[in-house]
């Protein structure tokens, strides 16, 4: 039925494509279907790129997206200042065309590009998008330091932008502030300002995040934070076409788009791209390899063997005429505890917890190898590529039985009694996250002596009752927004927790505190030295080890197939998705 469901709404939603699936790409090149254009340069223009997700998007308003489907989707129809180059996910000029930092590194000037539109919208008068000015990022990050509903990304600004928690503070209940922000300036139509309140390294990583995108005041005025959940201003190479909640989203080209490749030819050069949510993981498998889907995102682990080699390096030879890519994520997969309430205020049972986990077998059992486990600290062992941040000086937990009963038995739970019945609350995701929940619901259970439940329920709804305090134990998991181990560590800072239970936590969902590693992290963001940064990390890191707020499980090692006719689409270890330049080529040449 699901299957039946998906096939309607791509009719439904692509009825003014011929076709938008690469069947047809083996046939001769006047017969695709795509209806391909060669362009300058050897590349070609059409086409809609079809892939899968397996859970719902939360939200597509910018200062909401705090789950990665909403951001790889959004991340095509807004822009920032700057952001990431899809393979090496370096810093990039966006709108910004340019920017300078100034002597103390505390002033951050910023070039808008001249002549950028906004997607026609009837926001506007006529429906005609407008130019994009300095004046719209003024108010587009003046709103993100704004105190409203549905505004989850004023932690990149907090204690950190001057005047950011002023105007917070300020403008709770609706109230405005005249002039804004008093660390972000208008210096021109063309230049914005932002001075920050101590020098930070890695402070124009966070400006590659959703929550600094440029918005345009006209559509918040009109349809406010709900209304932008399911439509979208902005000024990306794809505009938002349709959205049929449960079964797909499309984004189409945007014919107005400012960017262009070197050859001269106008971006993007697809026609649209198309996001569907089958759920099952081998549902998606078959779709892809049926030519409906133009790339598969991760394997079902139980068809691990019958796709890659042994040693998980190439494919197997049915499936040789696809493209492989494999990739160790800056990604972290964790159960969290709610450390405030009872049982889990209690150190030493969260301890008997991460003792209790054999992460090996995880990986090598239910993952089939497509992961490594997270034996020492918390950051991605990914990070020691992309910020020279050495993982392997933390020291974490290893399987160890006996330890963990031990721990058990000081915790006051001997052999488990006492401690009634733990519901691990999991999401939906294509099987995976059940896979893995029944593989440590068996470890706990029998190296514990207690009595696990597993509860499912769909993602939004899973990430509220975590972030309201509702779950005490619960599946998580987070990939890196930017490069730079900050990112993990906001995760348990523990100032960044409400005063009361039922006020939402977002980030520090387990609602951890230890001043000591708020002033290990506190230190290292102002250290200008990357080597001492690191060190300060080290410790913030191995405190929250110790303290066990959460169990860290594993690192993802992320796959995709991709059809053979798929070009310019390189992974990363975000999986930070820019369909601006992918092009499909006739025949896969």
């Amino acid at each position: 039925m699901r299957y039946l469901i998906f096939v309607f709404a791509a009719i439904f939603l692509l009825s003014s494509c011929k076709s938008d699936t690469p069947k047809s790409q083996n046939k001769k090149d006047n017969d695709l279907g795509f209806n391909l254009k060669p362009l300058t340069g050897g590349k070609y223009g059409g086409g809609v790129f079809v892939y899968n997700e397996e859970e719902y998007l939360r939200d597509l308003f910018p200062l909401n997206i705090t789950e990665v489907i909403g951001n790889r989707i959004t991340a095509n129809i807004y822009e920032g200042l700057v952001t990431m180059s899809q393979d090496e996910l370096k810093i990039m000029p966006s709108l910004a065309e340019s920017w300078t930092i100034s002597d103390d590194g505390k002033t951050y000037t910023f070039k808008i590009r001249k002549g950028v539109r906004f997607h026609d919208d009837p926001c506007f008068p006529n429906g005609k998008g407008r130019v994009v000015t300095a004046k719209d990022f003024k108010y587009s990050l003046d709103l993100l330091c704004t105190n409203i509903a549905g505004n989850e990304g004023f932690w990149i600004f907090k204690d950190k932008v001057v005047g950011a928690q002023a105007h917070f503070n300020a403008t709770k209940g609706g109230k405005t502030v005249p002039g804004g922000v008093k660390g972000i300036k208008l210096i021109d139509d063309n230049t914005v300002s932002i001075e920050i309140i101590e020098p930070f390294s890695d402070f124009i990583r966070l400006l590659v995040t959703p929550f600094t995108y440029v918005q345009a005041e006209e559509a918040f005025k009109k349809y406010g934070a709900t209304g932008l959940r399911t439509h979208a201003v902005g000024t990306g190479p794809y505009t938002l076409a349709k959205v049929a909640d449960n079964e797909a989203v499309l984004m189409r080209k945007n014919p107005n788009y400012w960017g262009k490749d070197k050859d001269g030819n106008q971006l993007p050069y697809l026609d649209g791209v198309k996001v569907g949510f089958i759920k099952e993981k081998k549902s998606s498998l078959l779709e892809f390899k049926k030519g409906n889907m133009h790339m598969l995102y991760r394997l079902p682990y139980e068809m691990v063997d019958n796709v890659l080699n042994p040693d998980r390096t190439a494919l197997l030879p049915e499936y040789k005429q696809y493209q492989l890519q494999i990739e160790e994520t800056l990604g972290y997969q964790y159960y969290g505890f709610q450390n405030k309430t009872k049982p889990f205020d209690n150190k030493k049972l969260r301890q008997a917890f991460c003792y209790a986990v054999d992460r090996q077998k995880v990986v090598d059992f239910v993952l089939k190898g497509m992961g490594t486990p997270a034996n020492n600290g918390f950051i991605p062992p990914g990070f020691q590529k992309a910020d020279g941040y050495d993982v392997s000086k933390v020291k974490g937990y290893k399987y160890d039985p006996q330890k963990a009963r031990k721990l058990m038995a000081e915790a006051g739970y001997s052999g488990g009694k006492g401690l009634g019945k733990i519901t691990l609350q999991i999401n939906s995701g294509g099987g995976r996250n059940s896979q893995i929940a029944e593989a440590i619901q068996k470890q706990l259970e029998e190296t514990l002596n207690i009595d696990i439940e597993i509860q499912q329920m769909p993602f939004a709804q899973h990430l509220e009752t975590c972030e309201t305090g509702k779950a005490i134990f619960w599946r998580a998991g987070w990939l890196a927004d930017y490069v730079s181990p900050e990112n993990f560590m906001r995760l348990y800072y523990g100032k960044s927790v409400p005063s009361k239970l039922e006020e939402k936590s977002y980030l520090n969902t387990t609602r951890y505190q230890n001043p000591v590693y708020d002033k290990a992290f506190e230190n290292a963001l102002s250290s200008i030295d990357k080597a001492k940064r690191h060190q300060f990390y080290r410790k913030a890191e191995q405190t929250m080890i110790e303290d066990a707020p959460a169990i860290p499980i594993f690192f993802d090692k992320d796959i995709r197939l991709l059809h053979p006719s798929v070009r310019n689409f390189p992974q990363n270890a975000m999986e930070h998705r820019h369909f601006r330049d992918v092009y499909f080529a006739p025949d896969g040449k």
